[in-house]
C-alpha cells in the first residue's frame, strides 16, 4: 500500500485526544512509508495529521475545492496540493489518488 485516504474535520473536536490521535496516525503513516491523501486543509484535525506527516518527512497530498482555498484554509506546506472545482471532484480525486 502506497497511500491512504483519511477523512477528518477542519475543527479539532471536543477533546484534545482527537488531535493526539490524528498526529499519532500521521506518525504511523510515516513510519510505514505510507503517503497521506486528505482534504488539503491546514486547520483542525486535517492540519494536525498533515503537519505530523510533513514533520516526519512523509508524503502528504491534499485535495481542496477552490472555494475553500479562497478562504485561505489550504495547506501550502504539502508534498502536493490539488485545487478542484467542488466537493464531488474532491472526493473522486481523493479516491483516485489513494490505495486505501
Amino acid at each position: 500500500m502506497r497511500s491512504v485516504c483519511v477523512y477528518c474535520g477542519s475543527a479539532m473536536g471536543a477533546s484534545e485526544r482527537y488531535a493526539q490521535a490524528a498526529r499519532a496516525l500521521g506518525q504511523e503513516l510515516v513510519r510505514r512509508d505510507i503517503g497521506l491523501v486528505y482534504g488539503g486543509g491546514n486547520v483542525g484535525l486535517m492540519g494536525a495529521i498533515a503537519d505530523a506527516v510533513m514533520q516526519g518527512g512523509g508524503r502528504a497530498t491534499g485535495v481542496i475545492p477552490q472555494a475553500l482555498m479562497k478562504r485561505e484554509v489550504g495547506h501550502h506546506g504539502l508534498t502536493e496540493l490539488h485545487v478542484v472545482k467542488d466537493m464531488h471532484e474532491r472526493k473522486a480525486m481523493m479516491a483516485e489518488l489513494s490505495d486505501g
